[in-house]
């Protein structure tokens, strides 16, 4: 199995040319993680992806989040109502470069999000009802997020949880388990034979350590990963309060490193 450098995984965070398409706010993000062995997610790549792995471990991650502002990235006009998302993912590369995320779904409760990352970034979105409720602690300024989602269409795939910060703001440092879960900035979909990609800039999460009680979710079922025991064992968990994202326009894969 190819390994990625510590100097290519920092090589993502750096801005890629051009012009961002839109700007995003991402907020009250938590990383929920579940370690599993390369060996159980056989298939499930398409060709020309590996399996990113930390210390010979892949993950399964599960990221409920918030996103209050969607724009213009020229002009600033609004694009999209605020809206509330949560991802599916696990994490690639391409022969030792290139390391980023492989979704295996995201669900939005807006549609309008749902259709244009469909049909712009090939991404396998599904609208969803979501709601994400926010108390802070007025000792501490802690958030807890109660968060809950339901696909609309026939599977019904859901998720909930209560999850909030449990530590110090820490920036994830190169070479950890937390720049390697929470440092992504390019994602890759399958586009008819081949596969496309799109490029993400924000400055380092501002990482906490976090926890989550009354986990419950089948979107790995869902997803054919019910093999894996992610449904029933506790996850490791980070937060995120928020980050202003650059989102840069999809490429056609053509095999070269995407810069």
């Amino acid at each position: 199995m190819t390994a990625v450098s510590d100097d290519e995984r920092m090589r993502m965070r750096e801005r890629p040319d051009g012009r961002p398409v839109m700007r995003q706010i991402w907020e009250h993000l938590a990383f929920l993680h579940w370690p599993v062995t390369p060996d159980q997610m056989p298939g499930l790549l398409p060709p020309g992806l590996e399996l990113d792995t930390f210390e010979g471990v892949a993950y399964v991650g599960i990221v409920p989040f918030t996103i209050p502002l969607t724009r213009t990235a020229r002009l600033g006009a609004p694009m999209a109502p605020a809206f509330h998302e949560i991802n599916l993912r696990t994490y690639v590369h391409r022969g030792g470069r290139d390391p980023g995320v492989w979704f295996f779904s995201l669900d939005a409760t807006s549609r309008l999000a749902v259709a244009g990352a469909r049909l712009a970034y090939k991404l396998p979105y599904f609208a969803a009802d979501i709601t994400m409720k926010v108390a802070t602690d007025a000792a501490s300024g802690h958030a807890t997020v109660d968060y809950r989602s339901r696909r609309r269409d026939a599977t019904q795939a859901s998720f909930s949880a209560r999850y909030q910060p449990a530590g110090p703001v820490v920036e994830a440092a190169p070479g950890s388990l937390e720049f390697f879960l929470a440092e992504r900035y390019l994602l890759y979909a399958r586009s008819g034979k081949g596969l496309r990609t799109a490029r993400v800039h924000h400055a380092p999460y501002p990482l906490q350590p976090a926890a989550a009680t009354d986990v419950g979710q089948d979107l790995t079922y869902v997803a054919s990963l019910s093999r894996w025991a992610c449904r029933d064992a506790p996850p490791l968990v980070h937060y995120a309060r928020g980050v202003d994202v650059e989102i840069f326009g999809p490429r056609l894969d053509n095999q070269r490193a995407v810069r």
